[in-house]
């Protein structure tokens, strides 16, 4: 059984949370808290130089960071993962550009405005730039669903999932898609996935352990 390594309000972490549980796999989930350092400790850092999370054992001490990368191990061989070539270069372009353009920018304001205690004074300065480039990368993402249904190969896969995960939690960090329509069509579109699960929502399947 997989070892997910987890904090609950992370986009990235709930990417892999939710592909688990669309894809009905088992796994033991362990809740780090990196609010209160729980990825810097010494024992962490030796499953995971970068101290981040999420973190995948996939076997005894064997371990995969960056959730992205997490995606594409678990949902190979399966419709989530496109098999044709072009389609599995259309969805790792799109999954590239969350990396990005995305998480540097809604991720970050996501972070540091709702999560951590005092962020919007500690990043003031950082702000205007977050703001810019989020509202830079929604409107490409825009653009996209006015003409297509999903991201990548004409259905939903992992491309999503990965998007998903900041945007659908945007509004959180100041960001308006009233003016996004498509993006918010296909929020709702990916809402409606079978066994899709909230970031909050404890997840069915997942065996909780203590860190």
């Amino acid at each position: 059984m997989y070892t997910l390594y987890s904090m609950q309000r992370s986009g990235n972490c709930y990417k892999v949370r939710l592909a688990l549980t669309q894809l009905r796999i088992p796994y033991r989930l362990v809740e780090i808290d990196v609010l209160k350092g729980e990825n810097r400790t010494p024992e962490f850092r030796t499953r995971n130089p970068s101290g981040r999370v999420p973190l995948l054992e996939v076997a005894a001490g064997r371990w995969l960071p960056e959730s992205n990368a997490i995606l594409w191990y678990i949902a190979g061989g399966t419709p989530l993962a496109p098999e044709d070539r072009f389609e599995r270069a259309e969805a790792l372009r799109w999954m590239f550009f969350e990396q990005n353009s995305m998480e540097p920018s809604i991720g970050a304001a996501y972070f540091w405005l709702t999560l951590v205690r005092g962020g919007r004074d500690l990043k003031m300065h950082e702000i205007e730039g977050w703001t810019e480039a989020g509202y830079a990368a929604l409107g490409l993402m825009e653009e996209h669903l006015e003409a297509n249904r999903f991201f990548a190969a004409d259905r939903y896969t992992i491309a999503d999932i990965a998007l998903y995960a900041y945007t659908h939690i945007a509004d959180q960090a100041g960001f308006d898609l009233a003016g996004y329509p498509a993006i918010r069509r296909w929020l709702a579109r990916v809402a409606r996935q079978p066994r899709h699960v909230t970031m909050l929502e404890d997840v069915p399947g997942a065996l909780v352990a203590a860190g």
